[in-house]
């Protein structure tokens, strides 16, 4: 392992297929970390290794890619691009200190790149902008440039130019030291003259370039404003502080897939990321009591490392993979889980290389390891030693917006799936599976459809066994808005003991908050005391199944104020069995509804689709509770019922354009229009009748 100075952590983020694996794929390949150059269309990547990948041909796991260039260990982590699988993006940058937002040179800044943008923000995150594929038709990097203007306020600041263009593009242009280089078919680099058409155009950008970092150094300053050469060191430092900061977005280029500009970029990476040690540190704090504690990226500082994702690996098992935040480690050592407050014991230690490990003796602060079969750590734990214990903040995951309904193919496998969704989720946290109590359905939770997608065919290959889905059943509720009386009597005479009942009801709604309440109105006797008990049991059990829909009933108020009895045939049956058919006649005299469940929705969208936005909730029967900006977007606050929603995540994609986001909270019930009610009613005594 190196020293701290001497490792990158980097994590490579854009919207999907603008090349980030194929950039990852190429350093390991010309950095000698492998004998084959990896291809995502060729089916032989060694980042997109698991089998879901390699069928839809996307990255769906973030993978790393460890390489040793110039004496430095650099960790690439390559994250998925489609927005399902957002949370392997938040867990990398978590674990990294320096982002590369990579944008594809023919579309330039796209959806995802402002959805990913977006996260580094939250993280405040260094970044720089590789513009990618540079040799295919119709590539701009003026026009992308000139884009990273038009949407983000960063200070983007070029130190390379493309020589040449589309099927001519051939190397690049280095405008710090004012040198041009070309590339050979295994991507090796040869420094070459400037065209001389390209000067006015270097000395331009160059230009942007100085005066993006000069000001930061008083004697550099002195020096460009007089016109001097300035000190090549100097002006490195002062670049280097710069980028670190945040204060500048370098903005590289090249094309992943042939190579150019690929070794140019790890050399960047060298001699302008920042190191761990350069990196802000996450506040840790003491699990006892929360008080913070001092940790720093040295070898002698407390251990502490985040445990940022966990995978399962078909011949290690479970492994975790940790980021070294301070101290060191070795491995076959105990350490102390202060998330949990157990010990682990950590066996060997590796350096994950897609599919594969690289053992290792010790990890330092900054190193990016793996560890296997932890007993008690999940994602967002943290380790450190028992005697100096801290905790780190846990990766915010976002929450699950897209609901299915999951039932075994074959009868018998609940278990079986149960069990394999539990251990999908220790590699998974943006999905969660439940039951709802009102429905009876198992609901699966995802970011979106190939996020269930995906969860269903690891559910299959691993565990063998299939699910079907559907979507889940609205818990509607039938409920009264006026009163009624009903009157039943339960006779029948088969030889022997009959069974005799008679039960006189009135419902209404409930006095006060109560749900249901039953209220024994009972005098002289008219029906015993023993079987009153029974009467209610018969209408509770009634109501689980109302008589409109065969929808939970609440909010009622049951008064039983007469009845009879015979001395022989009267029994607990018998009043259950009145019971239940006194309140079902009173129930639908009584000016029945439905209710629904509403959502609280809050949606954030770019201003430019309000409109759309709006109109699509009015469809949906929202009640609009305001808007307001919020940074670069608008955020819409309404009230929406829960049966209008259960596509929502693929509805707001498809409008926006994937730009919008949206969280919804359980609301209150409300009574359904009449004309969405008897279309709900119909269909429901339909499957009855089925």
């Amino acid at each position: 392992m190196s020293s701290v100075e001497k490792i990158r952590n980097v994590g490579l983020i854009s919207h999907s297929g603008a090349g980030k694996t194929s950039l990852a794929e190429s350093m390991l390949y010309l950095s000698g970390g492998t004998n084959r150059w990896g291809s995502v269309d060729d089916g032989n990547s060694i980042l997109d290794f698991d089998a879901e990948e390699k069928d839809r041909q996307v990255s769906i796991n973030a993978a790393i890619a460890p390489i040793s260039w110039r004496d430095h260990d650099i960790n690439i982590i390559d994250t998925p691009g489609y927005f399902d699988f957002v949370g392997e993006v938040r867990a990398a940058l978590r674990a990294t200190d320096m982002a590369v937002v990579t944008i594809e040179a023919v579309s330039g800044v796209e959806v995802g790149t402002e959805l990913v943008w977006d996260h580094a923000d939250e993280y405040e995150m260094p970044r720089a902008v590789f513009i990618n594929k540079l040799d295919r038709e119709n590539a701009d990097f003026f026009k992308v440039f000139d884009q990273l203007d038009e949407y983000f306020s960063s200070n983007f600041a070029p130190m390379q130019l493309p020589l040449g263009e589309e099927e001519d593009f051939s190397g690049i242009v280095d405008l710090l030291n004012i040198k041009a280089y070309t590339y050979d078919e295994e991507g090796g680099a040869q420094e070459t003259d400037i065209p001389a058409d390209m000067m006015d155009e270097v000395e331009e950008y160059r230009e942007q370039l100085l005066d993006a970092v000069v000001e930061r150094d008083d004697e550099l300053l002195m020096m460009y404003l007089e016109g001097e050469e300035l000190d090549p060191d100097a002006l490195k430092g002062a670049i280097r502080g710069a980028i670190i900061d945040g204060e500048v977005v370098p903005v590289l280029c090249g094309s992943a897939a042939s190579g150019v500009g690929v070794v140019t970029f790890m050399d960047v990476i060298c001699d302008y990321f920042p190191a761990p040690s350069d990196a802000p540190l996450p506040t840790a704090v003491h699990p006892d009591d929360g008080s913070e504690v001092e940790i720093a990226a040295v070898p002698d500082a407390p251990f502490a490392a985040l445990a940022f994702k966990t995978m399962t690996d078909p011949y290690v098992g479970r492994m975790t993979l940790l980021r070294v935040v301070s101290g060191q480690v070795k491995g076959n050592s105990e350490v102390f889980n202060s998330s949990q407050g157990v010990k682990e014991s950590l066996g060997q230690l590796f350096v994950p290389k897609g599919s594969d490990q690289i053992s290792i003796e010790e990890a330092v602060a900054g190193s990016i390891v793996a560890v296997a079969k932890l007993q008690e750590t999940a994602t967002g734990d943290t380790l450190c030693s028992k005697e100096e214990p801290l905790v780190l903040p846990r990766i915010e995951f976002p929450d699950p917006i897209y609901q299915v309904a999951l039932r075994p193919e074959s009868r018998g496998d609940e278990e079986k799936i149960g069990s394999g969704l539990n251990r999908l989720l220790e590699e998974d946290p943006t999905f969660t599976m439940q039951r709802n109590a009102e429905t009876n359905e198992q609901i699966l939770s995802g970011m979106g459809e190939m996020h269930v997608s995906v969860i269903l065919a690891r559910l299959e290959r691993k565990f063998g066994v299939n699910a079907q889905i559907s979507p889940p059943k609205i818990p509607y509720r039938e409920t009264i808005r006026g009163q009624a009386e009903a009157y039943y009597r339960h006779k029948k005479q088969t030889g022997g003991r009959g069974q005799f009942g008679e039960v006189e009801l009135r419902i209404e709604p409930p006095t006060d908050d109560e749900s249901f309440e039953f209220v024994d109105e009972i005098f002289g006797g008219a029906i015993p005391n023993q079987f009153i008990p029974a009467v209610e049991k018969g209408v509770v059990e009634t109501m689980q199944e109302g008589p409109l829909a065969s929808y939970p009933v609440t909010d009622v108020r049951v008064v039983l104020f007469d009845g009879g009895y015979h001395p022989v045939d009267s029994s607990e049956h018998a009043f259950k069995a009145a019971g239940s058919q006194a309140f079902k006649k009173a129930f639908l005299d009584a000016e029945p509804v439905l209710s629904e469940p509403i959502m609280d929705v809050e949606i954030r969208i770019p201003e430019e689709h309000m409109g759309d936005v709006i109109g699509d909730l009015n469809r949906k029967r929202a009640k609009i509770q305001g808007m307001e900006p919020e940074g670069r977007s608008q955020v819409i606050r309404a009230k929406v019922p829960a049966a209008e929603m259960t596509r929502y995540a693929i509805d707001l994609r498809s409008i926006t354009q994937g730009r919008g986001t949206y969280t919804l909270e359980f609301s209150h019930y409300e009574v359904v229009p009449q004309e969405v009610a008897e279309r709900i009613i119909e269909e429901a005594q339909a499957g009855d009748e089925d």
